[in-house]
């Protein structure tokens, strides 16, 4: 996508936010707009992920990666609290429940990298952190390579057990949500914690496979993701 697309659509969005949508899919954000207590930053900086994305294909240290799972991810929970709501009870603050949708959306966006490594290596992108590749002794060559060595599996345990902490810290607040919005919140936890899963049992093989979750997986998890949603409690999940 050019810059000169997104610069348009950075326009579109200001003007949605001052209520002058361009076409019918601005006024379907706009009415949300209209009727939520949205905030325009996290709008503005998922466009500035996707510029990250025209300038950027590599990350030298986590706290780079962290940014750009922000701003493409993160963002996303942000935008989503407001519509979803927090319950007038929730046992934490309305903060917390703000920084567990983002730790969400960061978990979800490091679990969409390790599960896409494979593809993103075909168009010569490696949305992994450059130092520790080597600090387990990798570089971009090994990635391309398409060989599961030891050092990856090693190297993906370490990635995989991150991608679980962010997790780990969205599940305090998944379920402060207003009660409605507790159930899809705890699903789409599960689900992208399934696909973890789903790497680990594909021997760390994430260069010439794609973790997925199937259909009878998926519904299976559901009632365990409905039983998450009716506990208050903060949950700490194995």
């Amino acid at each position: 996508m050019s810059p000169a697309v997104l610069d348009r659509w950075e326009e579109r969005l200001q003007d949605i936010f001052y209520g002058r949508p361009y076409d019918m899919h601005d006024a379907a954000l706009a009415d949300t707009v209209f009727k939520f207590p949205l905030d325009i930053k996290p709008f503005k900086d998922m466009i500035e992920g996707m510029r990250m994305d025209t300038r950027k294909c590599r990350y030298e240290n986590f706290q780079e990666l962290y940014l750009y799972c922000y701003y493409v991810a993160g963002t996303v929970g942000l935008m989503s609290v407001p519509v979803m709501g927090i319950a007038p009870d929730s046992l934490v603050s309305a903060q917390g429940v703000y920084n567990a949708a983002l730790y969400l959306g960061i978990g979800n966006q490091l679990t969409n990298i390790l599960r896409d490594v494979g593809e993103d290596a075909s168009r010569g992108r490696v949305y992994l952190p450059q130092d520790e590749l080597a600090q387990f002794g990798l570089r971009d060559n090994d990635v391309f390579s398409g060989k599961v060595t030891d050092r990856w599996r090693e190297f993906m345990k370490e990635q995989i057990t991150r991608a679980r902490f962010y997790f780990n810290l969205a599940a305090v607040g998944a379920s402060q949500l207003d009660k409605a919005s507790r159930w899809p919140g705890w699903s789409s936890l599960l689900l992208y914690r399934m696909i973890l899963d789903s790497i680990e049992s594909n021997d760390y093989d994430n260069l010439t496979k794609r973790a997925y979750v199937g259909r009878t997986k998926k519904l299976l998890m559901l009632p365990l993701a409905y039983t998450r949603s009716l506990s208050r409690h903060s949950l700490i999940l194995n």
